[in-house]
């Protein structure tokens, strides 16, 4: 029987037609990227390779919109072959500054388990196996725990109250304070306040034991000379001060650096030096005498060398560039040697891998944070293996070993193994949701300014895009002013999430901007507003011009803490943009000035104090233009305020100002008030009515 031609061409055609429908079946559709994408990826940690390159251990939080549901825990990956990684601790708490003993047997990190008030010192058997154990139970808790050179002790930073001596002190005066019936607060230096927590009198201090259970603590620093210095004191973290320290290479001292002027912050930079103090305790000795900062210091393995990041505080100026330093152990000239001082990038971070005589680094630049290295005389400046997209966001030898966090706009976050070829992926706690994601690489470009910069943009396009279309362009401008955009994978103002809806995100590293060498950062000085402004209105311009896709009609702005003041004084300046949104934002200079934790920055930067006669105090305050309506400019745009009412960095007092003078002037206006958020919206469920009001307020006056 002869089949009739049309009836076999229908039969063929039938069969293409399911074979592609099995073949799509195979393939997961892909979809526009939701806030619960962007909230529930794996949080992967720095990872810390052990002394002898065999393993790294991490942490990785599993989030959830409920916090009393989200678990952290260490996970451990062999370096040396494909086994996956697998975990190594299962408490609900979490555990951070991990640290392995010098044998790569064991390891020491920090934990808040139950029964602990404050986070203390646990100790895991990793060859061994077994539960983790705690070594120390300090009222006030500790941090950042290291092991000895021999293993046999541990240095770690904790603190106590003025006037005490022992644990016992501490824990009367702690009960005394908790007992006592008014709640007031004093102050007799600045800052009184920093991000979300007010100050209090702690003092920082460094603690060495034994490394056993029931061992006694040992303070090294109280009754010396220079800890009773009024101006003494480390970094300020959430947990508290930090003081960077590390064991001397044969064991009997700690090196360290520590400010010594905090009291003067309202008045100076404060500044960090080098010193050591002996294992028994009693007076440092200072090791550097300059007016640098000094942080993140490592000895080299042999011990012969100390490097360090070093910043030159440059008097008058806001901005100086991170160099990688170095010193010959026992310092015996106080001046450091700068190994890039012909490099004009600050440097982010470094490691030190065993048997190379290389420092291994990075740093920022057009949106990227790749990999570089320098011999230990600072030549031979080399570009090491990287990744051709993203940002590598932490750095550690251990042996010859090393690792890394690598990640982009489209590839969050998981670990790496750098050196010896290519970077090596060594987990996919994320790529299989990331698959299935319709997202794009961020498009680079840059241009040149009226003012004759090369400014350097991304461009974020949506899900399902189509270049034939007509977009919304939505101008988002980042925070610092001295930061940049990077092609990494952020929760706060995802750029893909952010362009969800159908609009292209433009992302522009203004003057000011980090990662293009120390005198871009500080063009900004005398500046605060206006010039960088001016640039995120030519990048608008240059961008609409050069992509025949993004509707030039159709433009808003906006950006969070210095990208809320920028967003501020857009509105304040332009008509151009159809909506604004300000999270963070200052409103008066020299509000902010008066009522932020940082304010000596903002003196140097605007010229001199707010009672002298810069004319940047007035001139570059939103507030004083948003009255220019005869000049065609002032406040019309719509515009959506946000704020945390713990926010010490930038008040809530300027949101207030925001929307009262918005108010005034009958602007359509939103004010958003997180009263359990600090200066970024941290919390699953604040995130995502955030994300849901950006997006509310863009289609209305956009679409």
């Amino acid at each position: 029987m002869t089949i009739p031609r049309l009836s076999v061409l229908a039969f063929i055609i039938s069969a293409q037609l399911t074979c592609a429908a099995v073949a799509a079946d195979a393939i997961p559709a892909k979809h526009a990227i939701t806030h619960e994408d962007v909230w529930l990826m794996k949080r992967v940690g720095a990872p810390q390779p052990s002394p002898d390159g065999r393993w790294a251990v991490f942490s990785v939080t599993d989030p959830a919109y409920d916090s009393k549901e989200q678990w952290s825990d260490l996970w451990i990956k062999s370096l040396t072959d494909d086994t996956p990684a697998r975990r190594l601790t299962f408490s609900k708490g979490g555990e951070g500054s991990v640290n392995w003993s010098p044998d790569s047997k064991r390891l020491v990190f920090i934990a808040k388990r139950d029964g602990d008030d404050a986070g203390q010192i646990y100790r895991i058997d990793v060859a061994g196996g077994g539960e983790a154990q705690r070594l120390t139970t300090l009222t006030l808790g500790a941090r950042t725990p290291k092991f000895s050179p021999d293993g046999k002790q541990i240095l770690f930073v904790s603190d106590i109250f003025p006037g005490n001596v022992t644990e016992d002190d501490v824990k009367k005066t702690a009960k005394e304070r908790k007992d006592r019936k008014y709640s007031a607060r004093a102050y007799e230096s600045f800052p009184p306040r920093y991000f979300d927590k007010w100050l209090d009198d702690k003092q920082v201090r460094l603690f060495v034991m034994d490394a056993a259970t029931g061992a006694k603590p040992r303070d090294l620093l109280s009754g010396s000379k220079l800890a009773a210095l009024p101006g003494f004191g480390g970094g300020q973290g959430d947990e508290g001060q930090s003081l960077d320290a590390i064991w001397a290479p044969d064991g009997n001292s700690i090196v360290f650096s520590a400010s010594t002027n905090r009291d003067e912050q309202a008045r100076n930079a404060a500044y960090t030096q080098i010193f050591s103090v002996p294992v028994t305790g009693g007076d440092a000795t200072q090791l550097t005498a300059d007016k640098h900062s000094y942080n993140n210091l490592k000895f080299s393995a042999d011990g012969k060398i100390l490097f360090t990041l070093t910043e030159a505080e440059e008097a008058g100026k806001v901005y100086d560039l991170s160099r990688l330093a170095s010193f010959a152990w026992p310092i015996a000239n106080p001046a450091p040697k700068i190994l890039t001082a012909t490099l004009d990038r600050s440097i982010t971070r470094y490691a030190l891998p065993a048997g190379s005589n290389r420092v291994v680094f990075s740093f920022e630049y057009a949106g990227l944070e790749q990999l570089h290295s320098i011999n230990y005389a600072g030549g031979d400046l080399r570009d090491e293996a990287s990744l051709p997209t993203g940002s590598i966001n932490s750095l550690n030898a251990g042996g010859k070993a090393v690792v890394g966090v690598w990640e982009s706009a489209i590839n969050p976050p998981e670990v790496y193994a750098f050196g010896n070829g290519a970077p090596k992926r060594l987990t996919a706690f994320n790529t299989a949701r990331a698959a299935t994601i319709d997202w794009q690489t961020p498009e680079h470009f840059w241009f040149k300014a009226s003012d004759g910069r090369m400014i350097h943009n991304m461009l974020i396009k949506p899900a399902n895009f189509d270049p034939s279309k007509k977009y919304p362009l939505f101008a988002v401008i980042h925070g610092g002013a001295a930061n940049m955009w990077r092609d990494q994978f952020v929760l706060r103002w995802n750029y893909h999430l952010l362009a969800q809806p159908g609009y292209v995100v433009l992302l522009t590293d203004y003057k000011g901007s980090t990662g293009y060498g120390e005198a871009f950062a500080r063009a900004i000085q005398g500046d605060p507003l206006k010039g960088p402004a001016d640039e995120i209105n030519e990048a608008v311009d240059e961008a609409v011009k050069k992509y025949s896709y993004i509707d030039g009609s159709k433009l808003a702005a906006g950006g969070a803490s210095y990208g809320g003041h920028l967003a501020n004084w857009l509105q304040a300046t332009t008509t151009r943009y159809k909506a604004i949104i300000s999270h963070a934002g200052e409103m008066d200079l020299m509000m902010q000035w008066g009522s932020s934790d940082s304010i000596w920055g903002r003196e140097v930067n605007s010229g001199g104090p707010v009672w002298g006669d810069q004319a940047v105090w007035r001139e570059q305050s939103p507030v004083l233009q948003g009255g220019n309506h005869a000049k065609g400019t002032g406040f019309t745009t719509p515009i959506l305020i946000s704020v945390g009412e713990l926010d010490y960095r930038v008040p809530a007092n300027n949101a207030l100002m925001n929307f009262a003078t918005q108010q005034r002037l009958s602007v359509p206006s939103k004010l958003l008030v997180f009263p359990d958020e600090n200066h970024w919206i941290l919390k699953g469920e604040n995130s995502r009515y955030f994300y849901s009001e950006v997006h509310g307020w863009l289609a209305k006056y956009l679409k």
